[in-house]
């Protein structure tokens, strides 16, 4: 195509039929909001496509037809969708030149929906990865062209690490990007990983208290080394029966039993748990039933040998 025609095109707004243009194959995001979509659509129908979709032009030839022409999307997907919703036949565009390269193309996708922030955390994600993986891009040269820096780059690529439920609960807002940072510490402690995220989800763990949990966590790798099996195995059976981390600290005289809460009302719950297992412990003891002389040496026995018993802890 000649420069002034390049520049023709360019620099003009045209109207073109919806049918005639196909999605853009390199677009990055993969994800739309259907509320959203209606709306915008309502407002297309009221007011029209305020700003133009961005496209390439290209002329096919079919045998017995002549010239079709068609176009691809470059930027604009979520317009597009709305104008179809709302059934408008035809959209305005800007056409660049058709020599655009795969990576262009990409790069314009990505930069738009940056700018307009609708890109989610993880379509943003495997859209650096493709300029990576298939455009041979630097983090730093990615960061260039969207106008972040290098580590922000690395750290959103990063993001893919998690397992495919995570990525999904961060898609559909389940959780926010913050939470990514203190699950990605975790990641190769694939049980305490998976134990956060769900208190995260139900317990609405905030960011803050999300990172001061994997922060301890990976503290605490090296303790586990020195606590012997005996107290692992209480730190864990209180932990499933209480419903919350609970972490024990060996002193060299007994030591501490630490409970994790977030909330007066996490408080009350434990309360209730713990008064309801004493209710039913006392249920079930005999009143004015002495056990037999030789049970009571073999308790005092194993009192004075356990070393590690819960009475030793405090709370």
């Amino acid at each position: 195509m000649p420069d002034d025609a390049k520049h023709y095109y360019s620099n003009s707004i045209f109207w073109v039929e919806v049918d005639r243009i196909k999605p853009n194959p390199f677009q990055p995001r993969r994800s739309f909001d259907e509320t959203a979509l209606r709306s915008l659509a309502e407002s297309i129908r009221q007011y029209g496509v305020l700003q133009p979709l961005t496209v390439t032009r290209k002329e096919i030839e079919k045998p017995g037809e002549g010239i079709f022409v068609e176009y691809e999307l470059i930027a604009g997907e979520r317009r597009l969708r709305a104008a179809k919703l709302a059934g408008i036949s035809q959209v305005p565009v800007v056409i660049r030149s058709h020599e655009e390269t795969d990576k262009v193309k990409l790069e314009i996708a990505i930069i738009e929906n940056l700018q307009r922030e609708d890109l989610n955390p993880i379509d943003r994600a495997k859209a650096f990865q493709k300029l990576a993986a298939e455009f041979g891009m630097t983090h730093d040269e990615i960061g260039k062209k969207v106008g972040k820096s290098r580590v922000y780059v690395s750290n959103t690529l990063r993001i893919l690490g998690l397992p495919e439920e995570m990525q999904q609960a961060l898609m559909d807002g389940g959780i926010m990007e913050g939470h990514t940072r203190p699950l990605l510490m975790l990641t190769d402690r694939p049980q305490e990983q998976q134990v956060l995220f769900k208190e995260i989800l139900q317990k609405k763990t905030t960011v803050r208290e999300a990172e001061l949990i994997a922060r301890r966590i990976a503290v605490e790798r090296s303790r586990k080394f020195d606590l012997p099996p005996e107290l692992l195995s209480i730190e864990k059976q209180l932990t499933e029966k209480l419903g919350t981390r609970v972490r024990i600290e060996k002193r060299e005289q007994g030591g501490k039993v630490l409970i994790d809460f977030f909330s007066p009302e996490d408080l009350s719950i434990l309360l209730a748990t713990l008064a309801a297992k004493e209710q039913i412990a006392t249920e079930q003891t005999e009143p004015n039933t002495a056990p037999p002389p030789i049970q009571q040496d073999a308790a005092k026995k194993e009192s004075e040998e356990d070393l590690y018993s819960v009475r030793n802890f405090t709370v």
